[in-house]
């Protein structure tokens, strides 16, 4: 059974990078050499791995990074965080975003 990640990065610069991939360890080492110029997080480095979730479904995995991109900075580190309580209550306040 395939595994997918859902990820999240922190880069340099403080910003975040929400991807998705099926071999996080290899992304993850893309990002910090820097293999692809032209990505994100090439002149943002260095970056690191703040958070993960795991699906078996790559299509629920695609629907949850694009879910997350479309989220406010503060949905994203209360998800980090895994402090439900904010992510609900952003949710609230915010109309889902």
């Amino acid at each position: 059974m395939n595994q997918y990640t859902v990820y999240i990065l922190k880069c340099a610069d403080g910003s975040y990078y929400t991807g998705v991939t099926n071999d996080i360890d290899w992304l993850l080492y893309e990002h910090k050499i820097g293999y692809d110029t032209k990505s994100y997080t090439f002149k943002r480095r260095p970056v690191e791995l703040v958070f993960t979730e795991h699906f078996g479904d790559v299509n629920k995995a695609i629907a949850f990074e694009k879910q997350i991109k479309g989220w406010s900075r503060a949905k994203k580190e209360a998800l980090m965080k895994q402090d439900w309580g904010a992510l609900k209550e952003l949710s609230k306040n915010s109309s889902g975003k």
